[in-house]
């Protein structure tokens, strides 16, 4: 039994650590013991990943140069794929991953403006290839999803970045799902949350690498 990996893509505020949890309960409520569901999480799904996640969003006032953020990210990638990613799929489970290589292009490539050529070497160097078989594309107005944010607390230094910034990562994200429609696929975050979890559900029920012939 091969392993699934799937993504959840989407600016701050989108809905995407809900809608991921409540996507991983319902796939193990039918995997049962036969596959694990798995949760994890970029930047930070490694212990070292934890430590680059608080230089790179946990302390607003540590300043990071554009480049170092790309290589930051890329250092926690290649962490992440080769000691939790990887052995999951290996074993056959399914990966559920709060953001992966599409978030790169967008923050890094539309946000910040790095050529994509450089962002792509940096993300083959860091998966060996490895791409999601489907991804989640919660799309959301940025002002309504940083509105989110602030009424949640103190925002990371990500969400702290100008309009124009989250404005230009949607485009991103938008411009991804333009070129890879297989694998990519938009649902509108501007609704409420069991819609939208029925919606995800409904996708995944009709995708011919998952099993659903023992669900009731």
């Amino acid at each position: 039994m091969s392993g699934k990996f799937i993504v959840f893509e989407g600016v701050e505020g989108a809905g995407k650590t809900t809608q991921i949890h409540k996507t991983a309960n319902w796939l193990q409520s039918w995997c049962g013991k036969d596959r694990s569901v798995f949760i994890t999480r970029e930047p930070g799904g490694t212990k070292l990943g934890r430590q680059i996640r608080q230089l790179l969003l946990e302390d607003p006032d540590t300043w990071v140069s554009n480049r170092t953020e790309l290589l930051l990210y890329g250092a926690d990638r290649a962490q992440h794929v080769e000691s939790v990613i990887r052995p999951q799929l290996d074993r056959g489970d399914i990966v559920l991953c709060d953001r992966f290589t599409d978030s790169t292009i967008a923050y890094q490539g539309y946000g910040r403006g790095f050529d994509r050529d450089e962002i792509d070497r940096v993300n083959q160097l860091a998966t060996g290839g490895l791409q999601s078989d489907l991804t989640f594309w919660l799309d959301l107005d940025v002002k309504i999803g940083l509105q989110r944010v602030l009424s949640r607390g103190k925002p990371d230094r990500m969400e702290l970045a100008t309009l124009d910034f989250h404005q230009r990562v949607r485009q991103g994200y938008q411009e991804l799902a333009n070129i890879y429609p297989n694998r990519i696929i938009r649902i509108d975050a501007d609704r409420s949350e069991s819609v939208i979890q029925i919606e995800i559900q409904s996708i995944l029920m009709q995708i011919d690498w998952i099993d659903f012939s023992g669900l009731t």
